[in-house]
């Protein structure tokens, strides 16, 4: 079977899927829940070690072509989990932006032999006074080389599934969310240090990527380029106080937009240093989005109540290292948790029914009078079990009914 082929007969799967009415249901339970009037947690697989799939092999040879049948099969597998995942009926894919980093990059040092897992960084910021080697981004888009994606996905399934570009700017996320991007430039430890030794300094560069960060985002609106389809809430981002993502939908503002911001490479900062060194220079640029999701794997417990400080914050991650039962009463009713569970504890080291079930009775008796869903995510193994995940997704829905 060639490239096209094996696409087509993927693309009508996933459209069969996404065209079912339970997408629907689903949709209306996660505007529900983001928006404080939830009648019951979603529940959400985030990840799930796709890689030890049977069903993650690929076929094709064109290597765009086998980026997007991965993206199918990985949608098709996991629509069988049960959860409240909603597959979308439209295929996204990025533009292809001619401004990445921050025109500087450190060299990544693997184990002997490995090409993915962990690595040792070369920070490309030896010293803050390398600032002057930095570019500012801008938001700018090689428009034929994203044509060419288009027309060659177009001609190939456009009959079957909507195609729709995001063009919005390349610095979201990850690479918009200044702590990521600044761990790689400088490294934790060392920046760790420059807020005793450099403070000065140190205030320049955060607000150097601020400012770049902010002009990219506000270059994107000034063109058009953001669009109903770049919402991002690390979850479902539906909401009733906010339109719907769909495709074909672009020259939105951002206050139309969720944002999704974290702050990992600072969880052993202190509040203090948090806000000093971090949130001031995030705010600006939260509080141009409609709703904000704030929290990946950091333990957030005691900065709550400075992310209060975002005027749009919607929802905070509760991570396996958070103290779940002090976030719940700091959160109270005025914010969705997405509550985190350790994959370690659910589904990756074994599966022991009755030890998940204890764990899950007990902290959904914590959250009872919270909103919030319930999110497995950074799940590097399943010890090969493709049937793992949905055993606990039953689990989970069980307790939940039983607890709530």
């Amino acid at each position: 079977m060639d490239d096209r082929s094996i696409l087509r007969k993927l693309a009508t799967q996933y459209m069969e899927i996404a065209t079912e009415p339970g997408q629907n249901l689903k949709r209306q339970l996660w505007r529900e829940l983001n928006s404080l009037r939830a009648k019951r947690p979603a529940i959400y697989v985030r990840a799930f070690a796709w890689h030890e799939m049977p069903d993650s092999k690929c076929h094709c040879c064109d290597p765009f072509f086998r980026g997007i049948e991965s993206h199918f099969r990985n949608e098709i597998f996991r629509s069988g989990f049960g959860d409240d995942y909603i597959i979308e009926p439209w295929l996204k894919i990025p533009a292809v932006h001619l401004c990445y980093g921050w025109g500087v990059a450190g060299e990544r040092h693997f184990a002997e032999g490995e090409t993915k897992g962990s690595y040792k960084e070369d920070y490309p910021l030896k010293n803050l006074s390398d600032i002057t080697h930095l570019r500012p981004p801008v938001h700018s888009i090689d428009e034929e080389a994203t044509r060419q994606n288009h027309e060659s996905l177009k001609s190939a399934i456009g009959d079957i599934i909507p195609i729709e570009i995001d063009r919005g700017p390349a610095y979201r996320m990850w690479t918009g969310d200044i702590s990521t991007e600044l761990g790689h430039l400088r490294g934790i430890e060392n920046f760790m240090l420059d807020m005793m030794d450099s403070p000065d300094e140190l205030h320049a560069l955060l607000a150097f990527m601020r400012d770049g960060i902010f002009t990219t985002h506000a270059q994107a609106e000034a063109a058009g380029d953001w669009g109903l389809i770049c919402h991002e809430n690390q979850a479902m981002p539906y909401s009733m106080e906010l339109n719907d993502p769909v495709p074909g939908k672009t020259g939105i503002q951002r206050k139309e937009l969720w944002c999704f911001m974290a702050s990992q490479e600072y969880t052993c900062v202190s509040p203090e240093m948090f806000d000093e060194f971090l949130l001031q220079y995030q705010l600006p640029i939260l509080a141009k989005f409609g709703l904000t999701a704030y929290g990946c794997c950091e333990d957030l417990t005691r900065k709550i109540s400075l992310l209060k400080k975002i005027p749009n914050l919607r929802r905070i991650a509760v991570s396996p290292f958070a103290k779940l039962e002090s976030c719940v009463a700091q959160a109270g009713q005025d914010y969705v948790l997405s509550y985190r569970p350790s994959p370690a504890d659910m589904v990756s080291y074994g599966f022991d029914e009755s030890r998940i079930r204890k764990i899950l009775r007990r902290d959904f008796a914590i959250c009872r009078d919270s909103y919030f869903d319930v999110t497995l995510k950074d799940v590097e193994t399943v010890q090969n079990d493709p049937e793992r995940i949905r055993k606990w997704v039953r689990v989970v829905r069980d307790e939940l009914e039983s607890s709530l």
